[in-house]
């Protein structure tokens, strides 16, 4: 037996990658400074947990609808019916395990081989993956430096054709921690309205930002209906093992959703709906509390990160990452995160793990603490004599 062809088109995550590599040196005995998963070192808010807890107790351990709890659904569209200023009705809400199955689902229901997918890059790598997956054809956008790692439009423009069927926003972005700016986003709206084609945007990071709430696209006239809004709970409830995402899109493509779902996971857990609830309902004190101190950790890292001779770093507007351009070290991107791995103790990812366009850069995540960011920061200044 011998694996299906489609299955060598599925990509992976480089910093699942780069988190082994880490922990087998810590394995032996080096001492490694975590800076490369994209996940919040803070504590599921203890109301969120009790809610899970509660749930668990009360026999919330059964299947469920497909398509999500009531509750939560009816939960999940009031708050982006409030919170993007459009009509959302419960049938238009997935809730899912974690936020890729928003990603995968809709690709399959709406792509056929040959069909084209605008992309950004440097981007997640899954959307990548998952393109190439259903046969059809990944077209990758630059993100500008120079604009805040926002689409370069007149290279979007240029190559949307009559195959594009899809097109993939992320604001505030991984792994940039770009946002796209309004008028951006209003110029994209006139480019798409008229054009056969649908709009995942990815709006997992869509509380965490530092100076203005990101705009989605979804808002402006006439894209409601051509948008899939991906959110979740992992990142802004730092929930990520909980699983626990959702899409809100049209009816249409909602019912397809909910038929892959029968198909893949048959529901989504039912306690941590429950949770998921309390999430959305309760106090939302810890959500603010961590977005002041990832600020905290923003400036620090940003500023730790510019000292260093060939670092070149713009200050993220959303999400946890920061995103140097590192071209002035002279040496390549991937090479200089080995570096900083195995001499420095420092593990962070090398830009080409988020596409071409990620050459020289590296990500850093600063979800972890301010000590161990700190403690980072003093590593790479050590070991920069080797290129400065």
């Amino acid at each position: 037996m011998h694996l299906a062809a489609h299955i060598s088109r599925l990509g992976t995550e480089s910093a699942f990658e780069v988190l082994a590599r880490a922990r087998a040196l810590e394995d032996g005995g080096k001492e490694i400074i975590h800076l490369e998963i994209g996940e919040p070192d803070f504590p599921t808010p203890a109301h969120i947990v009790e809610a899970g807890q509660r749930a668990l107790g009360e026999g919330w351990t059964r299947y469920g609808p497909a398509a999500g709890q009531p509750e939560l659904r009816e939960a999940i569209a009031d708050l982006v019916a409030r919170t993007r200023n459009i009509d959302v009705r419960t049938e238009n809400v997935c809730v899912v395990p974690g936020g890729k199955p928003i990603m995968f689902f809709s690709m399959l229901a709406l792509l056929e081989p040959g069909d084209e997918v605008i992309y950004p890059n440097p981007g997640f790598p899954i959307y990548e993956s998952m393109i190439r997956f259903t046969g059809a054809k990944p077209v990758a956008i630059p993100l500008a430096e120079e604009r805040g790692f926002s689409f370069d439009l007149d290279r979007l423009s240029e190559s949307l054709s009559p195959k594009t069927r899809m097109v993939i926003l992320i604001s505030p972005g991984n792994p940039t921690g770009g946002v796209i700016l309004r008028e951006d986003l209003e110029r994209m709206a006139e480019l798409f309205r008229d054009r056969d084609l649908m709009i995942l945007s990815d709006e997992i990071y869509s509380k965490i930002w530092y100076e203005s709430p990101p705009a989605s696209i979804a808002s402006f006239d006439g894209m409601t209906e051509k948008t899939i809004i991906l959110d979740g709970f992992s990142k802004t409830y730092s929930m990520t093992g909980w699983r626990l995402g959702y899409g809100v899109m049209p009816v249409w493509l909602a019912e397809a959703v909910t038929r892959l779902m029968v198909n893949s996971n048959s529901c989504t857990a039912t306690f941590t709906q429950r949770a998921g609830l309390a999430a959305l309902t309760g106090p939302q004190d810890a959500v603010e509390t961590m977005v002041s101190e990832l600020r905290i950790r923003r400036d620090a890292i940003i500023s730790g990160l510019n000292g260093i001779p060939g670092f070149s770093c713009r200050t993220p507007a959303g999400a946890f990452y920061a995103f140097p351009n590192v071209t002035g070290t002279g040496v390549d991107c991937k090479a200089l995160a080995d570096l900083l791995l195995n001499d420095a103790g420092v593990a962070c990812l090398s830009g080409t793990g988020f596409g071409r366009y990620g050459d020289g850069f590296l990500r850093f995540s600063y979800a972890s603490s301010l000590e161990t960011i700190e403690r980072g920061i003093e590593k790479i200044q050590r070991l920069s004599d080797r290129w400065a």
